[in-house]
């Protein structure tokens, strides 16, 4: 009797439980918002928000189950790449098991997912650092004012310098620090010698997106102090089997048009068969004459007139299942002036540095040829929802200097030419777990890096001898939501580097070998051990912080140092590496139709490498450094036809000798304060219009001697204003046309280049007012 009731009370006691449990799951209602695009494919990493706080982001299904039961009626937010945000409201009646939301393709669209900062696809809500993107909209509108990609970059990048309006891109810093440029990875930068030409390695044709993270970073190694620029080139996106784009323009100054028309025409091919994905394009473009305000033709000095620009690239990728992919790559670029004029030497802040005609007896300035090759394969579930990515790459790099008949730094004429191979291999693994029922990913992976450069004459003489650099690298990178919304991240890599330099004899500055000193060649050894560590909070799109503290490496220019070598031996020469700490704290913001980001930070090292003028030639200055500054960005968008926006950005640096003592760091490291401006305008679907304002402010911190000359790169620099407009019509769903000017207003100006280098020479004015004309033909 008593065993039966107790067997009616586990009964009873059971059939509560599963009543409780019955109800509380009827009462908790989920909700999987779907979101998909206008052609109702899935969108990866669509960012979620309701009444303000961020509820995480789609999978590769383009869903993300939520628990509506404690929503009433709700305000929802979906942003993602590419596509215009949608706002939503909800009413608690009507939530269904299912929420679609479509998105459609914006022009003017936040770009949400970043791949450089942490070598995998992330939100830019988890990423503790400041990152500019550039979509593919942005950089089509921007081509149709120039295809000069250092151009584009300054003025879409704050902290990034003014660009030069030259083959070179001296000066043009990120954040008073030299930073490492890549295509999809692959570095493009020669820290061993820069030439100063490794933001022009690529046409914009070929550039899907740029991914740009600002301050020094830990995860990818040499050169990286300033922060990197990693170009993004075009995948095939489409389903066709063959599909494509033609784009046909011309370029002119409508002022002073004699001899300034330029001409452009670029071809890309893309598709898809079975497993086979595949895109492949060439661009040409010739500039023509480049003229000042007043019509009188630029210096020639690293100019652009005269210049072809050419741009190969093909990439093909199999998919062997759902999982796994090979994907092979090549871009080919090069930019050389085949210039008919030389140039006649004006005066420094009195008289500019112009153009005649004439021929130079030396080979085309520029570069010649910079070639890629990549081998990938990748698999997304490799074991425990790992992912694997591995890579084998190929780049040959050549930076042609101008043609001079009597050198500084050797005896007689001469051509200069820096020779730049590398060849790597990435292997990176990005594995998921649960500690403590957090979500954790690990990062982690190994570089090897063979970089070899070297710096000639073309007569053959050796300017700077082979530097042949192995780098092994091994990383580990962690990220951690250690609370609901607050992400940490933290990373190592260890720089294992040495560099081996035959004996040599440095170059003569005289006749019969004067002026040259053998050196005694060996390995230069570079170990060091990188940290980097950051958290953000992320709950509310109204205000999202973060703060960080990374370092970077960097070997020092050791060809400026080899070249100019006093010493016999390589020990006894000052090669140590720059190691910077980067700290920072910034934020972004996204209210109503407001959207700000802001970020304050500090980079010190304890040996810099500022270039100072020492009796005519620019030397390392080895001393302790100090750079900050700030940056802050605003857009709103005032009705579907009207949007603005701006950005400011300052940087200040200086170094400090051993007596205390403190001077402020040059111009070719500092850039003066920089402001940009835009009012985009849509009247209707199918036209645009925009309006760019690009403001360099004045820096003067050093004096002129008692002849009134300013050092090299210590000259003062005054405000330059520049407006600049661009146009967009679609004519239907194939035809597209585009009008851009340059320089609206035609004012005759000096690039900051000119005006800080303080040389006669470089006292060179910036380009007149340039049309832009093209059309363009999508099938």
């Amino acid at each position: 009797m008593l065993s039966s009731i107790k067997s009616v009370k586990l009964r009873a006691l059971f059939l509560g439980l599963i009543f409780i449990f019955s109800t509380t799951t009827l009462l908790a209602q989920h909700v999987v918002i779907k979101v998909t695009n206008q052609d109702l494919q899935a969108v990866y990493q669509a960012s979620i928000s309701i009444n303000g706080e961020n509820k995480g982001a789609t999978n590769a299904s383009g869903e993300l189950v939520l628990d509506w039961t404690s929503y009433q009626d709700a305000t929802l937010l979906v942003t993602a790449n590419g596509y215009q945000e949608q706002i939503l409201t909800v009413l608690k009646s009507e939530v269904k098991s299912i929420l679609p939301v479509q998105l459609q393709a914006a022009e003017h669209a936040l770009n949400e997912i970043v791949i450089t900062a942490g070598r995998r696809a992330e939100n830019i809500a988890t990423i503790p650092s400041s990152v500019t993107i550039i979509n593919q909209v942005e950089m089509e509108k921007q081509m149709g004012l120039t295809t000069d990609v250092s151009m584009i970059l300054s003025n879409l990048v704050p902290g990034l310098g003014s660009a030069t309006n030259k083959g070179t891109s001296s000066g043009q810093t990120l954040r008073g620090r030299p930073l490492l440029v890549l295509i999809d990875g692959i570095p493009q930068s020669t820290p061993l010698m820069n030439g100063a030409r490794d933001i022009r390695s690529i046409a914009p044709f070929a550039i899907e997106r740029v991914e740009v993270i600002k301050g020094a970073t830990a995860i990818y190694g040499n050169g990286s102090t300033g922060g990197i620029i990693n170009y993004i080139t075009k995948k095939n996106k489409g389903e066709k089997r063959l599909g494509g784009t033609t784009v046909l323009g011309t370029s002119f100054n409508p002022a002073n048009s004699s001899g300034t028309l330029g001409y452009k025409a670029s071809q890309s091919f893309g598709g898809t068969y079975k497993n086979w994905n595949y895109i492949a394009g060439a661009s040409l473009d010739y500039t023509g004459v480049q003229r000042d305000g007043e019509g009188l033709i630029l210096g020639q000095t690293d100019g652009l007139s005269n210049t072809y620009q050419k741009n190969l690239f093909a990439q093909i990728t199999y998919n062997l299942n759902e999982n796994s992919a090979i994907r092979a790559f090549y871009n080919g670029y090069s930019s050389t002036q085949h210039a008919r004029y030389i140039s006649k030497v004006g005066k420094y802040n009195s008289e500019p540095t112009i153009g005649i005609a004439g021929v130079d007896p030396g080979e085309d300035a520029g570069t010649p040829y910079n070639h890629n090759i990549m081998l990938g394969y990748s698999h997304n579930n490799l074991f425990s929802d790992s992912q694997l990515d591995v890579s084998l790459y190929l780049n040959s790099f050549r930076s042609m200097n101008r043609y001079v008949e009597n050198g500084t730094a050797w005896y007689g004429p001469g051509q200069t030419r820096i020779n730049s191979n590398k060849k790597g291999i990435r292997f990176n693994l990005n594995t998921p777990f649960i500690v403590m029922n957090r979500p954790v990913e690990v990062t982690y992976g190994i570089d090897v890096l063979n970089d070899k450069t070297d710096q000639d004459l073309t007569d053959g003489r050796v300017y700077i001898p082979t530097m042949n650099m192995v780098n092994i690298a091994p990383y580990a990178q962690f990220k951690i939501d250690i609370l609901d919304y607050l992400i940490l991240k933290t990373g190592v890599r260890y720089e294992n580097a040495s560099v081996k330099v035959n004996d040599f004899h440095t170059i003569a500055s005289g006749p019969d070998n004067q002026g040259s000193i053998f050196v005694q060649g060996g390995k230069i050894p570079y170990k060091t051990t990188l940290f980097n560590v950051g958290i953000r909070y992320n709950k509310y799109n109204s205000f999202n912080p973060f703060v960080s503290f990374s370092q970077g490496f960097a070997i020092n220019e050791l060809g400026r140092i080899l070249r100019r070598a006093t010493e016999s031996t390589l020990d006894q020469l000052e090669t140590e590496p720059i190691i910077t700490n980067n700290y920072e704290i910034g934020f972004s913001s996204r209210f109503s139709i407001f959207n700000f980001t802001g970020a304050y930070y500090i980079s010190t090292s304890k040996l810099g490498a500022n270039l100072v003028d020492v009796n005519g030639y620019l030397v390392a200055q080895r001393e302790p450094e100090r750079v900050q500054g700030f940056e802050i960005t605003g857009e709103a968008t005032l009705s579907p036809q009207w949007t603005v926006g701006g950005s400011y950005a300052y940087v200040e640096g200086k170094a400090t000798f051993d007596d205390g003592s403190k001077v402020y760091l040059n111009g070719g490291r500092i850039s003066p304060p920089k402001a940009t401006g835009f009012v985009y305008y849509t009247p209707t679907d199918k036209w645009s219009i925009q309006l760019y304002w690009l403001f360099s402010g004045s820096r003067d911190r050093f004096d002129a001697n008692e002849k009134g000359k300013y050092k090299n790169s210590e000259g003062a620099v005054k405000d330059v204003h520049l407006f600049n407009l661009a146009t967009t019509y679609t004519i239907n769903k194939a035809w597209k046309a585009n009008i851009g000017i340059e320089n609206l207003f035609n004012k005759t100006y000096y690039p900051v280049v000119s005006q800080y280098r303080a040389l006669d020479a470089d006292y060179v004015r910036g380009n007149g007012m340039q049309a832009n004309l093209s059309i363009q033909y999508n099938f």
